[in-house]
């Protein structure tokens, strides 16, 4: 099979325009709908997001319930099919998936498939960094012009508190998380041993994946999954919050005294306990 899972669909490709892809999906489905948005959340979006959503989307190899194709400034950077979409995507398979929590995984065609829930997911390798694979998009489903979440924190999560136990903040993190999943860590990072991974905690009006590393069982680093299209809305936000940064160049930005940064060269948002930052301070930046 070709490692184009989205050519299925009538033969579009990821990154194809929002005017491409509406012309070949219109095609071969019996409804649509188009969402736009001037004012986005999606991660991927710099200046604007669109969701074309579809219903009875006909392929060669089955009929998919519904879909919705997620352009990110004219870009197609995410689908996400619902209703006999797991049997359409594997009839024809011969290689095995890979397995990431229940997700089954072809890496390769950047196809993502939850058995049980009978959805699969495509996305550009951008998106898969940002987990958008544990995302299910709020315009797919009915009355979606309403379920989209209209929440819009634009201030760190107080509940990530540097120096709080992990068994305080476990059932903190999970209640502010769609799910959470424990992984114990290969020892490379000499400041920690566990990281809780957090998925779907709300930063900027959009879930995210949250990593929060704990070292002697005391929290001490999070990372959070970002995207290059919303520098400049993390970048506003951390000012507002913290103030203008205080050291900058070609890959990160640093505030609050060296314990809140912006990576810039894979898009993330780093936490660090008072100890950590000054260290990153001395040691990697040389100040």
């Amino acid at each position: 099979m070709c490692a184009q899972s989205e050519i299925i669909f009538n033969g579009i490709h990821l990154e194809d325009s929002l005017e491409e892809v509406i012309q070949k999906i219109r095609e071969i489905s019996d409804g649509s709908n188009l969402i736009s948005v001037d004012n986005p959340t999606f991660p991927l979006a710099k200046v604007k997001e669109d969701h074309f959503v579809c219903t009875k989307v006909k392929t060669e190899k089955g009929l998919i319930e519904s879909a919705v194709f997620t352009f990110a400034d004219n870009k197609l950077t995410y689908i996400e099919a619902r209703g006999n979409s797991y049997n359409t995507f594997i009839s024809k398979r011969k290689d095995t998936a890979r397995t990431y929590m229940d997700y089954e995984v072809y890496l390769k065609d950047k196809l993502f498939l939850k058995k049980e829930r009978d959805i699969a997911w495509i996305m550009t390798e951008e998106a898969m960094h940002t987990n958008l694979f544990t995302w299910e998009n709020p315009y797919l489903k009915s009355d979606c012009e309403t379920n989209a979440k209209s929440s819009h924190s634009f201030e760190i999560p107080v509940f990530l508190k540097m120096g709080a136990s992990m068994n305080d903040l476990k059932p903190i993190l999970e209640s502010n998380s769609d799910f959470i999943s424990i992984e114990e860590l290969d020892g490379s990072d000499p400041n920690a041993q566990l990281q809780i991974n957090c998925f779907g905690v709300d930063y900027l009006g959009f879930p995210r994946k949250i990593e929060a590393r704990f070292g002697n069982s005391k929290l001490n680093v999070v990372w959070i999954l970002t995207a290059k299209g919303e520098e400049d809305r993390i970048r506003k936000a951390l000012t507002k919050q913290y103030g203008k940064p205080i050291f900058v160049n070609d890959n990160w930005e640093i505030f609050n005294n060296w314990q809140v940064a912006i990576r810039k060269d894979k898009p993330e948002i780093l936490l660090m306990e008072e100890k950590i930052g000054r260290d990153y301070k001395t040691s990697y930046f040389k100040q």
